[in-house]
């Protein structure tokens, strides 16, 4: 998949367990409010695994671009990555939830990506990596996003799939 091909989400049953009153279709679920979301964060939740099995979180900087997330990371999480690159990505809301899962793969982000990432978070393109700032770039175009908002739950739980 390019990174220039976003992909369409099909909205799923939801594996709620009965308990929390998850019974039919997300009446109030919307892909383009999930995106809307997912591009006006500020900081994602990386969550990794590390070699021993015990797991590690961390916030990052990264930008949503067509149906992708593109964020840099260093240290544990990279390393991490680097030897098993299922992910999953959470905004900092537990009230406004957006969830993706996949799996990353290091790319050279888009020149207009990183343009926007700059824009973003008042930054000169220049002081993002120097020379090679859009080489080495987690790319993750999720093949699961979860979604809900809490005041209205349980119409708005819904579980995306991408092809």
């Amino acid at each position: 998949m390019s990174p220039e091909t976003p992909r369409e989400p099909r909205l799923v049953p939801t594996r709620f367990g009965a308990s929390y009153g998850v019974t039919g279709e997300a009446r109030g679920a919307s892909w383009p409010a999930t995106e809307e979301k997912l591009a006006a964060s500020r900081n994602y939740w990386v969550c990794t695994t590390r070699a021993d099995g015990s797991p590690h979180s961390k916030p990052v900087w990264g930008y949503w671009h067509e149906g992708a997330l593109w964020f840099g990371s260093g240290g544990v999480a990279a390393a991490n990555l680097a030897r098993d690159s299922r992910v999953s990505v959470h905004l900092e809301s537990g009230d406004d939830v957006v969830i993706l899962e996949g799996s990353v793969e290091v790319r050279r982000v888009p020149e207009e990506a990183l343009a926007a990432y700059a824009r973003k978070y008042a930054m000169k393109p220049e002081d993002i990596g120097g020379e090679d700032a859009s080489d080495d770039w987690f790319y993750l175009a999720p093949r699961k996003a979860l979604t809900w908002v809490e005041a209205d739950f349980p119409n708005t739980a819904a579980r995306w799939d991408f092809d």
